[in-house]
């Protein structure tokens, strides 16, 4: 889903979607992230797991993800999250981790 984003997915629907992942397991998500080949999925995802505060986010290696170099535009007239070098709406950049 999130590799659609904006093309196909608006970003607001994506990050309601993230939203219920409230019981993923850190584990599960590690081996995901570490073998995904999608900078922007992997940016995305923790960008939003880390703005819905999900328990599991402060169980990951983030050591062992690799995020790219470069800044990612997701949308545009955005503002860039400094962390994940992507960026989001303006109204989604507010109270961040």
């Amino acid at each position: 889903m999130l590799y659609l984003v904006p093309q196909k997915i608006s970003f607001e629907e994506s990050i309601l979607i993230m939203e219920s992942l409230v019981t993923l397991r850190p584990e599960v998500v590690q081996k995901l992230l570490e073998m995904c080949r999608f900078v922007k999925v992997k940016r995305l995802f923790m960008y939003m797991a880390e703005k819905h505060r999900h328990p599991w986010v402060e169980k990951l290696d983030l050591s062992q993800i690799h995020f790219g170099k470069g800044k990612r535009r997701i949308v545009s007239g955005g503002e860039l999250n400094p962390k994940y070098n992507i960026t989001v709406p303006r109204e989604q950049s507010e109270g961040t981790a």
